[in-house]
């Protein structure tokens, strides 16, 4: 077995700990630093579930190695509320019930707070109709695609789209 020490600042937390070498970032996570808000659904890299923000872009832990990533800075779902105040988009989601179960729900608004990210840096995806505008419109065929590698066994995206709209919209008037 090969280990190593490697230092993850997980949540505005930094960790110190030693791993397998093969140890994904999921599990590394979950099973060595107790968060469990990314879950393991499909460990294939094809749920989203296991969802988290790796160095400010969306990122399967499952699919990444911890010792690839030595230093990041790892954002999960426990850490977008702010001095008890949930993240809007946490919010919406709970407005516009956007769950179900509730096992996607943390990779789904990592995800969906990430793509925001992604639309307000000027990244077009597979079905933005002018790349080359100044300002991508975020229609809800955008936010589909833009959310397509998350997914829903329940199948709540009929309000899991409107719950991204709304803070989309939110955003789009500051």
């Amino acid at each position: 077995m090969n280990e190593e020490e490697i230092m993850l600042r997980v949540d505005c937390e930094e960790h110190r700990i030693i791993v397998d070498t093969r140890t994904t970032l999921l599990d590394a996570l979950r099973e060595r630093l107790g968060n469990t808000s990314p879950k393991k659904g499909c460990d294939h890299g094809q749920c989203g579930a296991c969802t988290v923000l790796l160095d400010g872009r969306r990122a399967n832990s499952c699919l990444a190695l911890a010792v690839a990533h030595d230093g990041a800075e790892i954002v999960t779902a426990e850490a977008l509320a702010e001095n008890g105040d949930l993240h809007p988009m946490q919010r919406s989601f709970i407005e516009h019930d956007g769950y179900q179960c509730g096992y996607c729900t943390p990779g789904q608004i990592v995800s969906a707070v990430g793509m925001l990210d992604e639309v307000e840096a000027g990244w077009p995806s597979h079905v933005t109709g002018d790349v080359s505008a100044e300002k991508i419109s975020l229609s809800d065929a955008e936010i589909r695609e833009r959310m397509s590698g998350n997914l829903c066994r329940c199948g709540a995206y009929a309000n899991i789209v409107p719950a991204i709209r709304e803070v989309a919209d939110e955003r789009a008037r500051r």
